[in-house]
């Protein structure tokens, strides 16, 4: 591959998806594009690319799908489902008393193992949570990761990647060499193609927003913007949870951390309010 295809490629994959491309990682394109070339009858990355510029289509998708890394597992790092069974759904039970409703949203869900931890780990708290409902939605750039996911199916290697042995045999069914995740578990999970770049404004509000392990492969300006955009989707005494190797300090004053509880944080109130008070002089200022 030329330089100049792979600029064009990496300026593709920033412009499309938010995903940087290290300068150092040419293999890495060549070894997941290449066979994206060959599925259309292509030889070499010269001509993916000089496709990719006439005619783009869906060709281009296919080309973010192979350079997204889906790496995922069920439970995975453990902790932020501490935080979500002992800090942040009994607070939330409490707060939401009286409408009986809370939201949440898994931004990057890949192949599922995430949204279903959730709804598994909601299980597990049945009785306080009687009489609400629960929404979980799915989000994911690719729509075939997500097909995967609506399926609920899971090969030997993909269950023993963290789920307990417990939840296994409660919550899957074995067919072959596969296990399938229980109805009553898929049907708590609502999926839908997003990506984080575009408006998710319709989505409407949240109580709790997974975004774990998508802000990494960001650069610093998409990574502000993005942490920007979630916190107005969020009420004052809603929580965010991020990866183990994220942060949003240094970022933006619109989360801040939660006290003692890695990897979780809370909207800024009074930095919203300081926000909102500047945004309301501007529009004044410009009526007057």
């Amino acid at each position: 591959m030329t330089p100049t295809d792979f600029d064009f490629l990496r300026k593709l994959l920033k412009d499309r998806s938010g995903l940087v491309l290290a300068g150092e990682k040419q293999y890495l394109a060549e070894s997941r594009l290449l066979p994206v070339a060959r599925r259309h009858g292509m030889t070499t990355l010269a001509e993916l690319v000089e496709r990719l510029k006439l005619t783009p289509g869906l060709l281009t998708g296919e080309v973010v799908d192979a350079m997204t890394t889906n790496e995922t597992f069920f439970f995975r790092d453990r902790i932020p489902f501490e935080h979500l069974t002992e800090t942040v759904m009994p607070a939330l039970i409490a707060a939401r008393a009286r409408e009986k409703r809370i939201r949440i949203w898994c931004t990057a869900a890949s192949t599922g193992q995430e949204p279903y931890s959730i709804a598994m780990a909601l299980k597990g708290m049945s009785a306080a949570l009687a009489g609400y409902r629960v929404d979980i939605l799915a989000t994911d750039l690719s729509a075939e990761v997500l097909e995967r996911a609506k399926n609920g199916i899971y090969s030997q290697f993909e269950v023993q990647r963290g789920l307990p042995i417990q939840l296994l045999v409660k919550f899957f069914s074995k067919h072959g060499e596969a296990w399938e995740i229980a109805p009553e578990i898929r049907g708590m999970v609502q999926f839908r193609t997003l990506n984080l770049l575009n408006d998710f404004t319709p989505l409407g509000r949240f109580d709790l927003v997974f975004c774990r392990n998508v802000l990494i492969y960001f650069d610093q300006a998409t990574k502000i913007q993005v942490l920007n955009r979630i916190a107005p989707q969020m009420p004052d005494d809603g929580y965010l949870i991020l990866g183990a190797a994220e942060t949003v300090v240094g970022l933006t004053d619109a989360f801040k951390p939660y006290t003692e509880k890695r990897g979780l944080y809370i909207p800024n109130a009074a930095a919203r309010n300081a926000a909102r008070e500047a945004s309301n002089v501007l529009r004044f200022a410009v009526k007057v």
